[in-house]
């Protein structure tokens, strides 16, 4: 594949690594600095100078190029250079990294459309989608990035008053925002059928929006703790907004720590059921003095490294049942993984791993990537991708003559996710995250593919 990466900074170096091992890969960079360290580490074409000229695009041979990943650190570079990628490029994929959440709001203009963006990326959301996996379902299966963390798979075990022991799926009016995916009682291991029938002691695999999941979780054990979880953030930009929304649930008891005054009015207008603290938590009597030890989560996400590792470490010394971590600096990734037990820290995240991951499975020509395997034997969770003109493209769900042990538990269509509903219409470029058993694979591919 012809792939263009704009920038060799952090995020736009990593890429060009890994994906200059097996691809055609053009570097556009600014700066002589980086374009030269680019040239002489990697085997990538390299071009200095700036990807907002159409020129500079030509020279790099977008007329051909399959992707166009633009991964400046300044959103606009991005948003131009991948506008004038997709009208010069014959077949290009636009990958565009993104930092305002301005440019994600749909509710006022769609940006992206206007563009011609095919993917736009916010390393801030992805960040807090990682944490908002860890905290809205701890014993969650674990799932790379299910569906960028706005459906979430969760395990619970019928309990023997439950209304729907004894039922099957058909019989079954579960909101439609869940899934059933698998079944699993001593021997009995199978991705989930109309004809499934739930038992009492039956650990039931469940997909979902995150807060229907958590409302209904009663439907399978009335007896589930629905104590509120009390959540510190420490900083209160990019990352904590976007992860903020993400536990917009009333269950979630959420304080912010911020030294600037002027963004704590802002964060205090604009969540008004969070409270917001003024004060450094780098200070060992702030934290005391709001109990952040009686706290169930304490998540670190300033723009600080050596701020986030220090009051990590603090909030696990006095008794935070769980310390997540936001590390930004890619050099300091492989020692706090190594290290993170002994610091009392339960989760890293970096945001440059998170984009980076996300933009692989955008360019992966793999006609499916395998997310979890949820047995030995039995089902795999996979993200595929709708080929346009494939026998599924512009039909809706219920035309598709899927196999029995099939469910498509998310439909990923440009920004939007949605548990899809049987007059759902697939597309071609939709990407759906099916849970199914291993020998209907090439079934599955044979319908979504060319």
């Amino acid at each position: 594949m012809k792939i263009i990466i704009i920038g060799a900074g952090e995020v736009g170096h990593y890429l060009s690594e890994i994906l200059s091992e097996a691809n055609d890969v053009t570097v556009i960079e600014q700066a002589p600095e980086l374009a030269e360290e680019i040239d002489e580490e990697l085997d990538a074409r390299v071009i200095c100078g700036n990807g907002i000229y159409a020129g500079t695009l030509l020279q790099a041979g977008v007329k051909e190029c399959d992707f166009f990943l633009a991964m400046t650190s300044d959103d606009r570079t991005n948003l131009i250079s991948s506008s004038l990628a997709k009208v010069l490029g014959k077949r290009t994929t636009t990958i565009t990294r993104i930092h305002d959440r301005t440019y994600n709001d749909l509710s006022g203009f769609d940006y992206q459309g206007h563009f011609g963006i095919d993917h736009l990326l916010n390393p801030e959301a992805l960040s807090a989608a990682e944490f908002a996996k860890s905290i809205r379902n701890p014993s969650r299966v674990a799932v790379e990035n299910l569906a960028r963390g706005q459906v979430e798979v969760q395990q619970i075990r019928v309990h023997r008053k439950a209304k729907v022991t004894g039922k099957t799926l058909a019989d079954l009016r579960i909101d439609r925002q869940i899934r059933i995916g698998y079944v699993q009682s001593g021997n009995r291991k199978e991705v989930a059928h109309a004809d499934t029938v739930l038992e009492e002691g039956d650990l039931v695999t469940l997909f979902g929006e995150p807060q229907v999941l958590f409302e209904k979780r009663a439907l399978f054990n009335p007896e589930v703790d629905a104590n509120p979880v009390r959540v510190v953030l420490y900083g209160g930009g990019e990352t904590s907004i976007a992860l903020v929304r993400l536990l917009s649930h009333p269950r979630f008891k959420i304080r912010i720590l911020e030294k600037n005054a002027e963004q704590c009015r802002m964060l205090a207008e604009m969540f008004p059921r969070v409270t917001v603290i003024h004060g450094d938590a780098k200070t060992l009597r702030l934290m005391e003095e709001e109990q952040i030890g009686a706290a169930d989560y304490f998540v670190a996400c300033t723009k600080d490294d050596e701020a986030n590792i220090m009051t990590c470490l603090q909030a696990s010394k006095l008794g935070t049942k769980h310390c997540l971590l936001l590390i930004n600096r890619p050099d300091y990734i492989d020692v706090i993984e190594e290290t993170k037990e002994a610091l009392g820290v339960e989760m890293v995240v970096s945001p440059r791993l998170a984009t980076a991951n996300e933009v692989m499975r955008y360019t992966s020509r793999a006609p499916y990537v395998q997310m979890a395997s949820l047995s030995n034997n039995g089902g795999s969770i996979i993200e595929i991708r709708v080929a346009p003109g494939s026998r599924a493209d512009g039909k809706t769900f219920k035309e598709i003559d899927w196999p029995k042990h099939c469910i498509v538990v998310a439909l990923l269509h440009d920004s939007k996710v949605i548990v899809p509903g049987a007059d759902d219409v697939i597309r071609g470029h939709d990407r759906l995250v099916v849970l199914i058993e291993n020998d209907q694979i090439p079934d599955v591919i044979n319908v979504l593919g060319n």
